[in-house]
């Protein structure tokens, strides 16, 4: 079966559905706190609106690097540009980024729903199938089944999100997030950086602006793509800033999910909005892994000149399976993702634009010569 074909196209839509759901994934749970705990007043939510046009101006560059190649992807242009081993070996530094955030996303899931809906369930129990399903679905028709599946899964946890979170709006209290700028601008910028990994895997237009039916429509995409996920990450840590205070959101590990068991509606068909929330967190944990898997064994793929993805994403399930059980706890989970998602995003911020630049310069001596 042919899962690398440059003949595959999405469109513009499907290209927005995948910077999306990459990027919301663990993230709508875990912002509040984490961009919070920087900033440690109430205008965390101003941090997050900067961090997210940083990386809204970051993936502009991506995408102009990307049109220099259009029909290539990160990995196979880069040799072209630094050469065949710096460039092998930045991409094999890339697939591992992937592996490592696929098997983050695996242990997210097994950590939230060993809590919250099956308790006592062994960990290989929840985490083998996850990881299976996964498979198939890239397994079935590589970009193309992703793309239709981030087509029906978006819409349903776009309108979930909405009404769980806007269902609160009763236990807001506008005095929580007053006085805006209370202790100046400098708080503001210590959570911007914070604020920016928030909004990592902005890198994913490297991957797939390849496949694009129309690639002048990038930049725009781009603009969208970033912005969704910079609404729901703002409106969601205003409302539970808002709700729980500064100091009630740094108390919880998941502010989100203690925001929403906080209010009742008497009279719906449900009484605990948050195991609604879970299972429609769990869809976008479940579209960040099956993209992350995607891209590492493309990249396989392409190193080896190979079409077919298949062997490759055979090859990387037990390294996945193995990744995520490494954490001990729910703790060093945190901890070990904080530490990698940093990382993550100044290899992305810094080595595409440096690319662009070495591209530019190299482009203008052969011109020359």
């Amino acid at each position: 079966m042919n899962n690398n074909s440059p003949t595959d196209r999405i469109s513009s839509f499907q290209t927005i559905m995948f910077m999306t759901n990459y990027l919301l994934g663990t993230g709508i749970v875990v912002v509040p706190r984490i961009v919070t705990e920087k900033v440690k007043t109430p205008d965390s939510w101003i941090s997050l609106i900067l961090g997210g046009v940083i990386c809204i101006l970051i993936t502009l560059l991506h995408v102009r690097l990307c049109q220099r190649y259009p029909n290539e992807t990160f990995f196979q242009f880069n040799q072209k540009i630094v050469g065949k081993w710096i460039g092998l070996f930045l991409s094999l530094i890339v697939i591992v980024f992937y592996i490592v955030g696929s098997a983050f996303e695996v242990r997210n899931l097994v950590e939230t729903m060993g809590i919250y809906l099956l308790q006592g369930t062994p960990t290989w129990a929840i985490m083998i199938p996850f990881i299976w399903i996964g498979l198939y679905l890239v397994l079935g028709g590589g970009i193309n089944s992703l793309a239709r599946m981030l087509e029906i899964i978006f819409p349903i946890t776009a309108i979930c999100i909405l009404v769980v979170i806007f269902l609160g709006i009763g236990i807001f209290e506008i005095d929580n997030l007053r006085p805006v700028l209370g202790m100046g601008v400098k708080p503001i910028s210590k959570g911007i950086m914070t604020a920016s990994t928030s909004f990592s895997g902005f890198e994913i237009i490297l991957f797939i602006f390849m496949f694009m039916k129309d690639k002048k429509q990038a930049p725009k995409v781009v603009i969208i793509g970033l912005g969704v996920p910079i609404f729901f990450y703002t409106m969601t840590t205003i409302l539970v800033v808002g709700a729980l205070s500064v100091d009630g959101v740094l108390f919880q590990t998941w502010p989100v999910l203690t925001y929403i068991r906080g209010y009742e509606i008497p009279g719906l068909f449900f009484e605990r909005f948050d195991s609604l929330f879970i299972v429609i967190w769990i869809m976008q944990i479940f579209t960040t892994y099956a993209i992350a898997l995607y891209v590492a064994a493309l990249g396989m793929a392409q190193i080896f000149k190979k079409r077919c993805i298949r062997p490759f994403l055979f090859g990387i399930i037990p390294f996945i399976y193995t990744i995520a059980n490494m954490p001990k706890n729910i703790n060093e989970t945190i901890k070990w993702e904080g530490t990698f998602l940093f990382i993550y995003f100044l290899f992305f911020c810094i080595f595409p634009i440096l690319l662009l630049i070495i591209s530019f310069v190299r482009g203008n001596i052969d011109a020359k010569i």
